[in-house]
C-alpha cells in the first residue's frame, strides 16, 4: 500500500474548496461547468465565463493496495501516468484509454471503450468506488454498498450530478509484453464474425479490429506474457522512426494477406499503440496542408502528431465542429453490417475502428446498458473518424443526423463525447429521461446542466465572425497549427512528457 498524510490533508482540503464553490453556486441558484484544464471531447465546449468549478488540482495518486488490485485516484490524473505508477507495483488498469492524456475522472464520466471492454467493459465498469461533491455542495461515498444508484447513474453522465473527486479503479497483474496477432479479414461479414468468435476465447486479453476498406481489413488479438522469442525484438510505436500503429497492421495483412503474424509488443507500447496519429485522424492534416505524407514526413513532424498536441490544434480550429465526423456507434453484433454498410455509403470514410464490449447490466445514461439487449450480449462499437465528404456546414450535420438516425433505427447507442446533433426530444427517446430526471431529483443536481445541454451539437446557431473566418482554408487549420506548436513547447507539456513511460 502507498499513500502519505500530506497526499491525503492535501485532498481532502481541494475537495472543501470545491464543496464551498459549489454549494455558493447553489444558492446563487447558478448552473455551473467543471474547468479541470485538458479535454479529449471532439465537441465544442464553452471555455469562457465565470461559472465554473476548478478540479485542475486533483491530479495525485493516493495508493495502491496490492493485495486488493486497487489504486485510490484523483480525477486529473492522466492514463499514462497511473499506468507507470501501477506498473511500479507490477499492475496494470484492466481498462487502459489508449490515448495517454485522457484522465480517470474523463474516462469515468465521459466513457471509455477499450480493446480490453470485451471482458471489463468500459472504463467506469472498472471503478469500485467513487467520492463527489453533489449539486448542494454535499460530500458523498458512493459504491455498490453506499448510494448504489448513484454509483451506477454518474458514470457515463458527464459530470450532470455532480463533481467527482476520487476514484477506487480496480487492476490486474501486468506482464511484459503483449503477444499481437493480426489476422486478415477479406469482408465487412467476416470481420465481424471472426470477432465475435474470438470474443469467446477466454485465453484473449486485448481485442480489437481495423477496417481499411469493405475488403481489407485486421482483427487484432493481445495476450499477455512475460516471455520473449529467441532473437525477436520486440516491436515499438512511440519513437519518431517507429511506424504509426495502424500503418505496420494494414503493411501486415497487406504482405501476408493470407497468414496469421504475431509479434511481441512491450505492454506500455501496446497500450498508447494509436496515440501517434491519433489512431489515423492525424492523416488527414496533412491533406489538409498539401504536405506528402510519408515515412519521412512523418518522422519530421513527429513531435507534433501526439493525441495531446493533436487536440489543442482540433479545440482550437474548431474543424471537428464543421468538416471532420467523429462518431462512435455501438450495437449489437448481428445488425453492425448494416450499420458499417450504411456508413459506407453515407460518408465513405476509411478506416474503421472495431471494438467489441460488454454492456452493463446498471441504468446509466451513456454508454450503452444491458437493459433490451440481455447482459450476455456483447455490442459492436464501431469508430467513424474522418473528413466529411461535403464542405458545406449543412450537409456536414446532416451527415451527422443521418448516422445518429441509422443507429436508433437499428437499437444502437453513441458515445457522446463526439459529436451529438440530436433533438431533445429523439434524445430523450433513446436514452431514460424518466430514470435520469428522478435520480436527478433525488440528488439534488436539477441545478446543473442536464446531459443533454452538455453534449448538443448546435444546430443553427449564428456563428461569429472568428468562426465563419477560421471555416475559410487554411485559417482554421494555420491558428490550430500554431496552439500545437506552442503547446508541444511550453512547460507544461514538458512536464508531462518527462512523467510519461513512453
Amino acid at each position: 500500500m502507498f499513500v502519505t498524510e500530506e497526499l491525503r490533508t492535501q485532498h481532502d482540503r481541494t475537495v472543501e474548496e470545491i464543496s464551498t464553490a459549489v454549494s455558493k453556486f447553489h444558492q446563487r441558484g447558478q448552473k455551473f461547468r467543471i474547468r479541470h484544464g485538458s479535454t479529449n471531447s471532439t465537441r465544442q465546449t464553452a471555455t469562457k465565463g465565470k461559472h465554473f468549478v476548478d478540479t485542475g488540482p486533483l491530479s495525485s495518486i493516493l495508493e495502491v493496495d496490492k493485495s486488493r488490485q486497487t489504486c485510490l485516484v484523483e480525477p486529473n490524473v492522466p492514463m499514462d501516468h497511473l499506468v507507470k505508477f501501477t506498473l511500479a507495483h507490477g499492475l496494470v488498469p484492466l481498462v487502459v484509454m489508449e490515448f495517454p492524456g485522457i484522465t480517470v475522472g474523463g474516462g469515468f464520466s465521459g466513457t471509455s471503450a477499450e480493446s480490453s471492454s470485451f471482458k471489463y467493459g468500459v472504463f467506469e465498469q472498472t471503478i469500485n468506488y467513487i467520492e463527489i461533491v453533489l449539486a448542494k455542495g454535499e460530500i458523498a461515498h458512493c459504491s455498490e454498498d453506499e448510494h448504489q444508484d448513484l454509483f451506477h447513474g454518474a458514470a457515463g453522465a458527464m459530470g450532470t450530478f455532480g463533481v467527482v473527486t476520487l476514484l477506487e479503479v480496480q487492476l490486474r497483474p501486468a506482464k511484459s509484453y503483449v503477444e499481437t496477432s493480426y489476422h486478415p479479414v477479406t469482408s465487412i461479414a467476416e470481420a465481424i464474425e471472426t470477432m465475435q468468435n474470438f470474443t469467446a476465447d477466454i485465453s484473449i486479453d486485448y481485442l480489437d479490429g481495423i477496417l481499411f476498406t469493405k475488403n481489407h481489413g485486421a482483427i487484432i488479438v493481445g495476450r499477455l506474457t512475460d516471455g520473449t522469442k529467441e532473437n525477436e525484438n520486440p516491436r515499438t510505436f512511440s519513437k519518431a522512426k517507429d511506424p504509426w500503429f495502424y500503418l505496420h497492421a494494414q503493411e501486415i495483412i497487406r504482405s501476408q494477406p493470407n497468414t496469421t503474424s504475431t509479434e511481441l509488443i512491450p505492454l506500455v507500447e501496446y497500450l498508447f499503440r494509436y496515440d501517434r496519429g491519433a489512431f489515423w485522424a492525424a492523416r488527414w492534416a496533412f491533406d489538409y496542408f498539401k504536405t506528402p505524407f510519408n515515412s519521412l514526413t512523418r518522422r519530421l513532424l513527429d513531435s507534433l502528431m501526439h493525441t495531446r498536441v493533436l487536440y489543442k490544434a482540433q479545440d482550437a480550429s474548431s474543424l471537428s465542429a464543421t468538416s471532420y465526423i467523429a462518431q462512435d456507434l455501438s450495437l449489437l453484433f448481428p445488425s453492425s453490417g448494416d450499420l458499417i454498410n450504411h456508413c459506407t455509403q453515407t460518408c465513405n470514410i476509411w478506416p474503421l475502428w472495431l471494438c467489441p464490449l460488454k454492456p452493463t447490466p446498471h441504468p446509466t445514461i451513456n454508454p450503452f446498458p444491458a437493459s433490451g439487449h440481455g447482459a450476455s450480449k456483447l455490442l459492436l462499437n464501431v469508430g467513424i473518424w474522418g473528413p466529411a465528404p461535403t464542405k458545406r456546414r449543412s450537409e456536414f450535420v446532416a451527415i451527422n443526423r443521418d448516422l445518429e438516425t441509422k443507429l436508433s433505427v437499428l437499437g444502437g447507442m453513441k458515445a457522446l463525447y463526439a459529436h451529438t446533433f440530436y433533438s431533445e426530444s429523439e434524445f430523450w427517446e433513446i436514452y431514460d429521461r424518466h430514470w435520469y430526471d428522478a435520480l436527478r431529483e433525488k440528488y439534488g443536481a436539477t441545478s446543473l446542466p442536464s446531459v443533454y445541454e452538455k453534449v448538443k451539437g448546435d444546430l443553427g446557431a449564428k456563428r461569429g465572425i472568428r468562426d465563419r473566418v477560421l471555416d475559410v482554408r487554411p485559417f482554421g487549420g494555420a491558428y490550430g497549427a500554431l496552439k500545437a506548436v506552442r503547446y508541444r513547447y511550453s512547460d507544461e507539456y514538458r512536464r508531462i512528457r518527462r512523467a510519461s513511460p513512453t
